[in-house]
């Protein structure tokens, strides 16, 4: 009898745990209330990248003049709309059809525990009873929301009300200067928008390297945007057409339309975990060890339930590594998750790309390490693109070579942050990628130089 899995949660954790756990021959359910390929992927990540390329492309054009062109583009919002709407469904289709094709069971409705291998999925046509021998909780995460934030979904906005709002706003005021925050505020600034990011602290991106924050602020500041430091919002307010914040140190913005950017919250509270007896933190996540099994032996939890990096990529890993350990492949050749060597990635412009050990925390930790930093205006194909921004560092063990870390700031990053990645997973050497022959003219050229 083969091995049944079920799947609560159809974001990129669990759609892959489904896609791998139905190719090595396990009976799959997965169970998703919303819409499969994940809303946190399909309706935040997927539709603020598309947006943003929008924004890249405009951009774009305001720099045709100097590369030899004489251009000009207009946004269109409902096509940007149907764009977006377009690749959302797209992709979801491209998730079914596969798992579909896979033989995995499909059910549609929120499941919950009524026993320890036993989940109700909750439906329009009613109540339907799913034994299994492993369960996996994937249910993913929603914006935080204050309770001094009143929202309205029209002019106090979720990330999730803004791809794209009804009108691109005139004057944005984004609440939140980590990750998703930065994003919005290029942006929409790309889109046209007049942008005020509040910084709650001193630098964006308060967990991410001195350096790299100082080059993004430089950027937003040349193209206008209003920063506003040790800004903390306490109080946000709607009158009309006008929507005024209040900060605790009592500087008050006014604005248009402002976005909640101030992270998100697990989706646990209506699992029912309490039945299985798996145990969640005081947040609300599943705690879970380097199987990503919670504390109940036959329930994993993977994505942003589990507390870890809030990635796709990440999540997505964990369902393919949960997959493999359901069907016994842990007790061969495996290789856990490790979170200490996921790439991450930023889509302002320029991008932001990050991996492994960085800078200041191996300063912090007092280790050695070698650091080498390459700018892109040295780089032949940078120069050809007319975007020279940025630079290339790499964070290497002095006594062995092997790259520890490293960080890109510049067009492309995102891709190219893969090399370094893949030298950090594989412990690598710099002179192996000195040595490798790569493309020229090209941008990875800088990843190779600041390697030597």
């Amino acid at each position: 009898m083969p091995v049944r899995l079920a799947i609560i949660g159809g974001g990129p954790a669990g759609n892959t745990a489904a896609s791998v756990g139905a190719t090595l021959g396990a009976e799959v359910t997965l169970i998703e209330r919303d819409v499969v390929g994940g809303a946190a992927h399909l309706f935040d990540c997927v539709p603020s990248k598309a947006m943003i390329a929008t924004g890249g492309a405009l951009t774009a054009l305001g720099r045709a003049r100097q590369m030899g062109l004489d251009a000009a583009g207009k946004l269109d919002v409902p096509a940007l709309r149907e764009r977006v709407a377009g690749i959302e469904e797209h992709l979801r289709q491209s998730v079914v059809g596969l798992l579909e094709s896979q033989g995995v069971r499909l059910l549609v409705g929120a499941g919950r525990f009524t026993g320890s291998h036993q989940v109700t999925v909750e439906s329009d046509e009613g109540e339907e009873l799913v034994d299994a021998d492993f369960l996996l909780v994937s249910t993913g995460s929603r914006p935080r929301l204050p309770d001094w934030a009143p929202i309205d979904h029209e002019r106090v906005m979720t990330t999730r009300d803004a791809y794209p709002p009804k009108e691109i706003p005139e004057h944005l005021i984004v609440i939140g200067s980590g990750v998703t925050g930065v994003e919005f505020t290029h942006m929409f600034d790309s889109l046209g928008s007049e942008v005020t990011l509040l910084v709650s602290r001193q630098q964006v991106l308060p967990i991410k390297d001195a350096e790299i924050a100082a080059e993004l602020e430089t950027e937003f500041e040349a193209r206008g945007v209003h920063l506003l430091k040790g800004a903390r919002a306490n109080g946000l307010a709607r009158d009309g057409d006008t929507v005024t914040v209040t900060c605790e140190d009592g500087r008050v913005i006014q604005g248009s339309h402002a976005v909640l950017a101030i992270g998100s919250i697990p989706n646990t509270e209506d699992l029912a975990l309490e039945i299985p007896g798996v145990k969640v933190d005081e947040f609300g996540y599943i705690p879970v060890n380097r199987h990503c099994l919670s504390n109940v032996s036959h329930i994993y939890a993977a994505g942003d339930v589990s507390g870890r990096l809030p990635l796709s990529s990440v999540a997505a890993m964990q369902g393919r590594k949960i997959a493999e350990h359901v069907m016994g492949l842990h007790l061969r050749s495996h290789r856990h998750v490790d979170y200490d060597k996921a790439a991450s990635a930023i889509f302002t412009e320029p991008e932001i790309a990050d991996v492994g050990l960085a800078e200041a925390d191996a300063f912090a930790e007092g280790r050695k390490v070698r650091v080498t930093k390459v700018p892109f205006a040295v780089s032949a194909k940078a120069l050809i693109d007319g975007d020279p921004r940025g630079f290339v560092k790499v964070v290497s063990d002095p006594a062995t070579g092997v790259v520890l870390g490293g960080s890109i700031v510049g067009r492309n990053a995102a891709e190219l942050v893969s090399v370094l990645a893949v030298a950090v997973t594989n412990g690598l050497r710099t002179e192996d990628i000195v040595d490798s022959l790569l493309v020229h003219p090209a941008l990875t050229e800088a990843v190779v130089e600041a390697s030597s």
